[in-house]
């Protein structure tokens, strides 16, 4: 990785994760992109300010992250600089941004779980689904200590992308963390008894060639608890899933696997979209 962006909105859950992802940086490499969108305040829209009094309050806000990007600079010994969105979409904001630098993952704090969040989710559970590119949910109290041990967790192998392994290789071998492809449905597959087609088996060999990975297959009709369980198991560092896409009609009725799990992780969460379009880096 060479570019991380951090959006931030000054709040503990944020900081948490200004902090892992330097912790990151530290070990693998690359820059920092400090991202804040500006809105006002409650207080300061129910004031009625003049256009110049909430210019003020916006350039306060962009001075305030260039600040903060300048201690993370000196604090962790990396290149950070700083972007302030004044009023704009913060989708359409972080999608440019990505897309002006090149940039490689988008690291967002995640807040405690709450019912709340459980039943409909937040902004950084929202914007998983939206992105066309990886998305690093660190939740509140997590803290980098090394990545040793890898969870990737999927229910359909055949749809997993040559460029998603690419990912995955990437980050593992940066790493130097090993990867168990955790494979879990309601009904089980057995690579070793020749279930899966010779193109799946190779593809797999040759996109994580040169990591330490294996293979685990389930059958269990609670995928979540499943995953949970097995993060446990083997003492995860980070979890991998791939957010499935889904029309608007079934969206209303569907709970997403990587929404519900974002919301009650303990360790971080990379979310790498299925629609990943993005050409490797040389």
């Amino acid at each position: 990785m060479k570019t991380i962006i951090v959006a931030t909105d000054f709040s503990k859950e944020a900081e948490n994760a200004i902090a892992y992802a330097a912790s990151l940086i530290q070990q693998i490499g690359g820059k920092m992109i400090l991202f804040n969108a500006y809105r006002p305040s409650i207080h300061v829209s129910n004031a009625r300010l003049s256009p110049k009094a909430l210019d003020e309050s916006a350039s306060h806000t962009k001075e305030q992250l260039a600040e903060q990007a300048v201690q993370i600079s000196q604090t962790y010994s990396i290149a950070v600089s700083s972007y302030t969105s004044i009023l704009g979409d913060i989708a359409d904001e972080i999608d440019h941004l990505f897309s002006a630098h090149n940039a490689d993952l988008l690291v967002m704090g995640m807040a405690a779980k709450s019912l709340e969040q459980d039943l409909l989710g937040n902004t950084t559970t929202a914007l998983i689904h939206q992105f066309k590119f990886p998305v690093l949910a660190v939740p509140h109290g997590a803290s980098f200590r090394g990545i040793d041990r890898i969870l990737f967790a999927c229910d359909n192998l055949q749809r997993v992308q040559r460029i998603i392994l690419d990912e995955i290789k990437a980050l593992a071998q940066g790493l130097k963390a090993s990867v168990e492809i955790f494979h879990v449905n309601d009904r089980i597959h057995k690579i070793q008894e020749g279930e899966f087609d010779d193109e799946t088996i190779a593809k797999f060999g040759e996109g994580l060639d040169g990591v330490m990975y294996y293979y685990k297959d389930i059958a269990s009709n609670a995928v979540i608890k499943a995953i949970a369980d097995e993060l446990i198991h083997i003492n995860a560092d980070l979890l991998i899933m791939l957010p499935a896409r889904y029309g608007f009609w079934a969206s209303l009725i569907h709970r997403s696997k990587t929404r519900i799990m974002a919301s009650g992780l303990s360790v971080p969460l990379l979310s790498i979209p299925l629609s990943l379009v993005r050409q490797q880096k040389h």
